[in-house]
């Protein structure tokens, strides 16, 4: 089974950037496709952005234009850059298989103070 792993959370001023990283234990059917969504405390999950394996992008209209989604030329790392930011973003940020449902990391927090 593969695992992901994110790194980069912490706490910014509103204005600020932070960069996410979800590190992939391998490339696999699973790791091909990798989206990250957040969760604020009180609120449900709210997806924010998926790369898919020919390397299209989506995003979440809240982030869209200041939030980009990237990956290494081995697949097996996906960024989040994540630009401008609002206290809204202030969430735990999780990346998981947009294939394979149970594939997810254990979350990054993300603090964005006003």
């Amino acid at each position: 089974q593969i695992q992901l792993e994110e790194s980069g959370g912490g706490s910014v001023q509103a204005g600020g950037s932070l960069r996410l990283t979800c590190a992939a234990s391998g490339y696999t059917y699973c790791s091909a496709e990798i989206g990250w969504d957040r969760q604020a405390p009180g609120k449900e999950p709210e997806f924010v952005s998926v790369i898919n394996s020919d390397g299209t992008t989506s995003y979440a209209d809240s982030v869209k234009d200041r939030f980009t989604i990237s990956r290494d030329i081995a697949k097996t790392t996906v960024y989040l850059q994540m630009n401008s930011m609002e206290p809204e973003a202030t969430a735990m940020y999780y990346c998981k298989s947009s294939r394979c449902p149970r594939v997810r990391g254990q979350g990054t927090q993300v603090t964005v103070s006003s």
